[in-house]
């Protein structure tokens, strides 16, 4: 049988004998015993007795390693642990119900949600074996699973958002439709922005994207809004407008019904209202007006109405024309297009009708590279613009400069309508200027008729005196220092800013009410006041002993106190406009102020400041859900809706 414990070292013990009857170990190359068989004891002997066999040992433990210390031994079986237990834990799997396992099962199912993948991809032996890389103890989940937990986190979301916009005050609606190639789907996006009170902070959302069948009528439109705000329990009065481009099925969908149309329908032969009151029937006129939601048109949209007016103007297009010929050129050439990026590192881009500020982008990355561009063509035979062209075309990048300036603020998510009623006047400002002193005939009249354009167009928010005057983008710029404060002291040609600030005040004024109260119900606004009625007291559970006392008994008198009025907020507001503005935005100055002042003036501006200018997030979810819309993987409605909301909606 061998000898149990631990394995001598042969390094060592090639010099000694160990006698068992003895209990001593004899040294061969000088007979000295010693007591035991301690390894130490050994290794000491020969450092004192035999330093050259000594240092032998110590070199080859220092090159090998050695077998017998403690220390080296410690360590080779700690080594040894650590790479059995890696072993054994990268072949083990998380528990099902582990945090580890839950916590990535979610992750890899909000990838899934969000990007709009096949569940099918869980399945995929690449995706299989790069989860294995990445982590070997996780269970790949199967696509059921995936599927179920896509939908609770759809449902979680939806919640979320339902709470947020139960809170807040007001909302406004954005919508777009887009068709894709083809004309075989089509798809309506309806979004929502609001000032959110639990992270108090504007937020855009998009609560739904439907496909919907041909033809658009207004009627479908209406139909699909009124869906989908009724199921995200939004009442009509908190909506302040609904947001939509110039198109006649979405300007028809949302055309408030005039007195004398319901009139008509009232008293038409058959109808249970021509047989009641006037009264009765001018109450349920008001009524139906009130619910109905006001639309405002697209800023952006409508200013690229205006700057399309350059296609209209001969001398214009001929000279547009010419440069997107070049472009043109450039772009179908692969030698010219390399030796522009080799010499510039840009290429010259091209227009699209559909594109904001395209011709602008255009015309501005050629007169960029306009020396190179020459070269390049007289190099390649090719016609190019004459210097005389090129300077006009430079003046042309004068002219629309400040429409791309404008259009790129007002198309942000949020905080841009308090921005409208500014840009426009400096754009009528701009246009004058340019009228004025341009060098060139045609285009001073291109630019005096893109300001009479821009009149006409925006005529609803900048005068009053028009019948579809809507006064809220001069209410939201009333309600923004830092830009109100710039309107009221310049002059601008042709504008009444002192009645439009009028307009916006007595809005302002109107809408801090409660909506659904009417206004002839209220005090006057120079003493309003808050009437706060004293609770009854609690029934006793025992029947009164003298009934009569219980019937004669009188209430108290409602104790009223005064608060601060809206008109007298205003003023005060006003008088704070007269000094330096030291927040960056209108959103940070009402945060700052007091809510027992501005009790209803501070909630009703922070609404008005949230509004978007443009309906370009609703519009920008077709570019952003990519292939969701393309026909490719909207197999299922729901799919569809669901993706697209998970990847818009989320870190807000």
């Amino acid at each position: 049988m061998s000898e149990l414990g631990r394995k001598r070292r042969i390094d060592i013990w090639s010099h000694f004998t160990y006698h068992t009857n003895e209990n001593k170990t004899t040294c061969q190359p000088c007979g000295a015993k010693i007591t035991g068989k301690n390894t130490t004891n050994l290794k000491r002997h020969l450092q004192s007795v035999h330093p050259e066999i000594h240092a032998k040992i110590q070199k080859t433990s220092d090159d090998h390693g050695p077998r017998g210390n403690k220390a080296s031994a410690a360590s080779a079986s700690s080594t040894q642990q650590q790479t059995i237990s890696t072993a054994f834990q990268s072949s083990s799997k998380y528990k099902m119900e582990s945090k580890e396992q839950q916590t990535k099962e979610q992750a890899i199912a909000r990838w899934i949600g969000r990007t709009g993948l096949p569940l099918t991809t869980i399945e995929d032996e690449d995706f299989v074996q790069m989860m294995e890389i990445v982590d070997r103890r996780l269970a790949i989940p199967k696509k059921t699973k995936i599927s179920n937990l896509i939908e609770t986190q759809y449902e979680h979301e939806r919640q979320k958002f339902k709470q947020r916009l139960a809170a807040a005050r007001r909302v406004s609606i954005g919508l777009d439709l887009w068709t894709k190639k083809g004309l075989t789907a089509s798809f309506l996006a309806i979004s929502a922005c609001y000032f959110c009170v639990e992270q108090i902070k504007p937020a855009h959302i998009l609560l739904a994207l439907e496909q919907v069948a041909h033809p658009h009528t207004a009627l479908s439109i209406k139909a699909c809004v009124d869906e989908c705000i009724q199921e995200w329990a939004i009442p009509k009065e908190k909506i302040l407008t609904v947001i939509t481009d110039n198109g006649s099925n979405m300007v028809a969908a949302f055309k408030n019904t005039t007195a004398e149309e319901t009139s008509s329908e009232a008293d038409s032969p058959g109808s249970e209202t021509a047989m009641e009151s006037d009264s009765e029937i001018d109450d349920q006129r008001y009524h139906h007006v009130d619910m109905e939601m006001a639309r405002t048109p697209c800023v952006v949209h409508t200013i690229q109405l205006v700057v399309h007016m350059l296609q209209k103007e001969t001398t214009v297009k001929r000279v547009l024309d010419k440069a997107r010929s070049v472009v043109k050129l450039f772009r179908k050439s692969s030698v010219a297009t390399q030796r522009l990026l080799d010499q510039c590192g840009v290429i010259v881009v091209n227009d699209c009708p559909t594109r904001w500020s395209s011709t602008f982008n255009m015309v501005t990355r050629l007169l960029t590279v306009k020396d190179t561009v020459c070269q390049i063509t007289n190099d390649m035979g090719w016609d190019s613009l004459l210097t005389s062209e090129w300077q006009k075309l430079s003046s042309l990048r004068d002219l629309l400069l400040p429409f791309a300036e404008h259009t790129k603020t007002l198309q942000s998510d949020t905080t841009s309508m308090s921005l409208v009623v500014p840009a426009l006047f400096d754009l009528l400002s701009h246009l004058a200027d340019f009228a004025e002193n341009s060098r060139y005939r045609d285009l001073a009249t291109l630019a005096e008729k893109m300001r009479s354009n821009l009149n006409l167009r925006f005529a609803c928010l900048l005068d009053p005196t028009d019948e579809k005057f809507s006064p809220l983008a001069a209410a939201a710029c009333f309600v923004n220092p830092t830009v109100c404060e710039i309107l009221v002291n310049v002059d601008v040609a042709d504008g009444n800013i002192q009645e439009l600030l009028k307009q916006a005040e007595d809005y302002v004024v109107k809408c801090t009410f409660l909506p659904h109260t009417r206004q002839e119900d209220h005090q006057s606004d120079d003493d309003a006041e808050e009437v706060i009625e004293e609770p009854e007291p609690a029934p006793s559970s025992k029947q009164p002993v003298f009934r009569f006392l219980s019937k004669c008994r009188t209430t108290r008198p409602k104790q009223k106190t005064s608060t601060t009025s809206v008109r007298q907020q205003i003023i005060k507001y006003k008088e704070e406009l007269s000094h330096p503005i030291t927040e960056d935005t209108g959103t940070d100055f009402w945060l700052e102020k007091s809510d027992s002042f501005y009790h209803s003036l501070k909630p009703f501006a922070l609404d008005l400041l949230a509004m978007p200018a443009s309906q370009a997030f609703a519009e920008r979810v077709f570019s952003i859900t990519g292939d969701l819309t393309r026909g490719r993987r909207n197999r299922g409605r729901v799919s569809l809706e669901r993706s697209a909301f998970l990847k818009m909606n989320r870190n807000k």
